[in-house]
């Protein structure tokens, strides 16, 4: 694994935690780059229900190694090769048909917000801070990351964060959607994993097809199509459709196997 990311495995779960406590885990070129191959990884691994992403304490992420951009982003060519690699991470994560969830302490700002945007659900530890600051440095947000965050909390909140570059607190994200909760420390780690342990609990099948239908709906797609389709006929031509109406009847939890 790259200098900066720690990767691990615990059962079903996968985490990928950003690991320069001493930068507020700052992320390096390399360490973007890195990214789409962990999500591969994960993606075809199926004993992996879940990605967990997460910051050495005390922080998630100050956002992108800014020391690097007079070497890497000096120029028109070099920054636009520096953002294909972040727009590249960012694409692995949104993609993901599998669950992912970024757990939040401290500073969420610049690229590590960009990323947990891109996760599937964000849970906030009370006191962390949230801010988006490309208007601080004359860059321009990427289309991408920009369609995922007015889709998340709409374009007046999108114009805030973008267009002023100020940070919010925990319980602001929260109002605005742009986290799913927020829990006090000393329950924090409970309540994400209590949530992880959920999705590793419900039908795969299920949860793969309806974020597949998600992407779509998100990248604007407007109806079904054949693709959708086949996603919903599998499924209730598959074990776990079987055995989910099985158990509900049979009133025990169900026993899902597809994996």
């Amino acid at each position: 694994m790259v200098d900066g990311l720690e990767f691990t495995r615990d059962g079903e779960v996968a985490r990928l935690t950003f690991a320069r406590p001493e930068k507020k885990n700052a992320i390096t070129h390399g360490m973007w780059a890195a990214i789409p191959d962990v999500v591969a990884d994960v993606e075809m691994d199926p004993a992996i229900k879940v990605l967990v992403l997460a910051g050495a304490a005390p922080d998630f992420s100050a956002g992108a190694d800014i020391s690097e951009f007079g070497q890497l982003r000096s120029s028109a060519e070099g920054a636009a090769a520096y953002d294909k690699v972040v727009e590249g991470a960012v694409a692995a994560l949104a993609g993901m048909r599998k669950p992912t969830v970024a757990m939040i302490r401290g500073n969420c700002i610049g690229g590590g917000c960009q990323l947990s945007v891109a996760c599937d659900f964000r849970f906030a530890q009370a006191g962390a801070r949230f801010g988006i600051t490309p208007a601080k440095l004359g860059i321009v947000y990427d289309f991408l990351s920009t369609r995922q965050l007015v889709s998340l909390i709409g374009p007046a909140h999108t114009r805030y964060f973008l267009l002023s570059g100020k940070l919010v607190d925990a319980a602001k994200a929260r109002e605005i959607g742009l986290v799913n909760d927020v829990f006090p420390a000393d329950d924090f780690d409970a309540q994400v994993e209590s949530f992880v342990d959920t999705l590793c609990a419900r039908s795969q099948a299920s949860i793969r097809g309806m974020n597949r239908i998600i992407e779509k709906i998100l990248s604007g797609q407007r109806e079904s199509d054949s693709e959708v389709d086949a996603i919903r006929l599998a499924a209730v031509h598959g074990p776990d459709y079987a055995e989910g109406v099985a158990a509900f009847l049979d009133r025990r939890p169900p026993r899902f196997t597809d994996r």
